[in-house]
């Protein structure tokens, strides 16, 4: 499946690993990182709303969909830091030294890295339904913690999560795309199984990005917050409510990261760039405004 009225291209950024990335429209540059389990399909809305005056571009993550998925040999091979430079190079190797950037879920920790790993480059950041890294784990605590057992089980070390998902990969990644969604029309059949047909070629690097954000990420967040690095473009956050779910100031804990931070809560589901893809696209033109 491609996103109407993009080109697709297959760019090179490191390491020996190529991302499959859609291009489309004109104007000053926004990246949108798609999340789990997902793909950049995900942006197909958002995307087609803001190439009508910007230059979108929609890569699959290292690992996820038809992107590279390089063996996991070190933990920073899907550390964001790692992952944050792919988008930085992706963006050069199109001609853009200075984008906007937005991410949902996996890809707003990507965006998150990237603002912090290189502020010159990005102008505007925006993430989507998540909290950073090390916040993250902070607030999962108690019986509460299960509604995010997926973070423990692919932090597990190399083996039992990628034979346990592997073996039932259809159930475990429509799980959340059955769970996490308000409107199950959002994501229609066709999207769904494009979404699963990818996922299911991609386990063993799905769970590195997870497990390296139990470790790696986790060890760059804690040092720049030791440093007092600070993400210092204007920020959009937009999210559930999860705070009130599980007893968390979510405000207060971006705040601490961003300065210059614009947060709101919404009342579509977790996929609320195709849930609530006008209110998303209204969200980013605003954040690239100021």
């Amino acid at each position: 499946m491609i996103i109407p009225g993009f080109d697709q291209h297959r760019v090179p950024v490191a390491d020996g690993v190529t991302l499959n990335v859609a291009v489309g429209g004109s104007g000053s540059p926004i990246v949108l990182l798609h999340g789990f389990p997902q793909t950049h399909l995900m942006w197909r809305h958002v995307a087609a709303d803001l190439a009508a005056d910007h230059t979108v571009i929609c890569p699959d993550l290292r690992g996820y969909g038809a992107s590279g998925k390089p063996a996991e040999t070190s933990p920073s091979v899907y550390s964001k830091r790692t992952m944050a430079a792919d988008i930085v190079a992706l963006a050069g190797a199109l001609g853009h030294e200075r984008f906007a950037l937005a991410g949902h879920d996996r890809g707003a920790l990507v965006a998150f890295r990237a603002g912090l790993d290189h502020p010159a480059a990005v102008t505007h950041l925006a993430c989507l339904d998540v909290l950073p890294t090390l916040d993250m784990w902070d607030v999962m605590r108690g019986t509460t913690a299960a509604v995010g057992f997926h973070l423990y089980l692919m932090a597990q070390p190399p083996g039992l999560p990628e034979q346990l998902i592997g073996a039932s990969a259809d159930a475990f990644f429509g799980h959340f795309l059955d769970l996490w969604t308000n409107d199950p029309a959002a994501i229609p059949a066709e999207v769904r199984a494009a979404y699963l047909d990818a996922c299911r070629a991609a386990v063993p690097s799905i769970v590195a990005d997870y497990r390296a954000s139990a470790g790696i990420d986790v060890e760059h967040d804690r040092a720049d917050l030791a440093a007092g690095n600070r993400l210092r473009m204007p920020v959009t956050v937009l999210q559930q409510d999860w705070g009130a779910a599980l007893g968390y100031d979510a405000t207060a804990l971006w705040r601490a990261w961003a300065p210059d931070l614009r947060h709101g809560t919404v009342t579509c589901g977790h996929f609320m760039a195709e849930e609530a893809p006008a209110e998303i696209a209204g969200a980013l033109r605003d954040l690239m405004s100021r």
